[in-house]
């Protein structure tokens, strides 16, 4: 269980100056994880892991307000750290903060560190509110927008996971160039590490010897692959063979969170009981995509992380979505065949397979992270360097992602295991 203090008690929680009086372990540095979304948690996690070990930190969380919020407060609890509300977090000056989001970083007193929360940069920032006059519509985590706060840029630092993110930022916000650093990414390693394991993941899925696993991968929203209708999931069951294929679904947490875990399993239960794999949204999902035979997606971040697995990708959602045109999941989507709803599925697939170039993939994939496996050297070198405190000499290592979990369809209760990194 975490130590959650309520809003109305914050004063108590032991950060206070004389905290010394009752703290076991005296330490020379305090980091703050900003946590907006479940989806965002899970990411820092990565950053956070680069710490452990060292007494010398102390690490404490807290909920920013966000519209896709639920599920937080539990993600928190799993982990078991020391939350803060967020009213005392604005008012407590630590040494340094982590977020994977934007919203009200401006209010804290603490140098911001704002890592993507996805494969890079590929959206389009939304244009606004009803009855409001956008003259451009930015690219999302690099526009002026989401940066800078009354004239001053909000973020002590911006990680980037690619050097040509360099140039998009340049042209968003300029001012916002000295901050970034480029550093790489968690996920991109950690797939290429678990791509000899696949066998394990595949065996963690239930797909057997002969079958071909299909992973359908749907991010959020009315654009999203689901967002368009059930059809894709129904027709994958219904007219795929169970002998020779096996299909698991991979739902972005706010598909879970906006709708409720119950509901989602109810939605999918028949399915399920034709052979539907629900994958779970608390699980390392990187496991299951290294598992794909076909990885069928939408404009979400996984489907851009299929490239790199060698697997065929097939497009289905909204083929106008906001996405980044000048973004590597914009060239993804321009070769990768779209579903055809007049046409057999298992003739779509086969043809995929034919028709694969690895070479347009490969170029895709690269231009995920040009920091190929130097992920974790290069963001702990940043953290200790903003902590001012000498690294450990240790050497960081990437592991292979855990096995995926899935859903138990019909069972009351959550929708898997409590998150946490194996």
């Amino acid at each position: 269980m975490s130590v959650t203090v309520p809003e109305s008690q914050w004063r108590h929680v032991p950060v206070r100056p004389d905290v010394e009086r009752w703290a076991t372990r005296r330490t020379r540095r305090r980091v703050l994880v900003v946590v907006h979304t479940m989806i965002a948690g899970q990411r820092l996690l990565d950053t956070i892991r680069l710490l452990e070990g060292d007494v010398r930190v102390q690490v404490f969380f807290t909920q920013a307000p966000d519209v896709f919020g639920n599920g937080v407060a539990e993600f928190l609890d799993g982990l078991g750290g020391l939350v803060l509300p967020w009213s005392q977090a604005v008012q407590t000056v630590f040494d340094l903060a982590l977020a994977a989001g934007h919203g009200g970083l401006h209010e804290l007193p603490t140098p911001v560190i704002v890592l993507p929360h996805g494969a890079g940069h590929n959206k389009l920032a939304p244009a606004g509110r009803p009855g409001r006059t956008v003259a451009q519509r930015g690219v999302y985590g690099l526009s002026r927008q989401r940066l800078v706060r009354d004239g001053a840029l909000v973020p002590e630092v911006i990680v980037l996971a690619h050097h040509e993110e360099l140039t998009r930022l340049g042209r968003e916000c300029p001012e916002a160039l000295p901050v970034a650093e480029v550093v790489g990414d968690p996920c991109f390693d950690r797939i290429v590490t678990s791509l000899p394991s696949r066998a394990l993941y595949r065996d963690a899925l239930s797909a057997r010897a002969g079958q071909r696993l299909v992973l359908v991968c749907s991010t959020w929203g009315p654009d999203s692959l689901l967002g368009q209708g059930w059809e894709i999931l129904e027709r994958l069951v219904d007219e795929l063979p169970r002998d020779e294929f096996r299909i698991a679904a991979l739902l972005h947490p706010h598909v879970w969170n906006a709708h409720g875990a119950w509901q989602v399993r109810a939605w999918l239960a028949g399915l399920g009981r034709s052979g539907l794999t629900l994958v779970s949204p608390y699980g390392d999902w990187t496991g299951a995509l290294v598992a794909a035979d076909y990885i069928v997606g939408d404009h979400g971040s996984v489907t851009l992380y299929g490239a790199m697995t060698g697997a065929p990708v097939l497009m289905a959602g909204r083929s106008d979505a906001d996405v980044d045109p000048g973004s590597p999941l914009a060239e993804l989507m321009s070769f990768a065949p779209r579903l055809r709803p007049d046409r057999p599925l298992r003739a779509q697939l086969k043809r995929s397979s034919a028709t694969c170039r690895p070479q347009r993939y490969e170029k895709v994939a690269s231009r995920i992270s040009s920091e190929p496996g130097r992920f974790s050297r290069k963001m702990r070198a940043l953290l200790y360097r903003k902590l001012r405190l000498r690294a450990p000499v240790s050497r960081t290592t990437t592991e292979p992602a855990p096995l995926p979990a899935t859903v138990p369809y019909g069972e009351p209760g959550g929708v898997g295991v409590p998150w946490r990194r194996t």
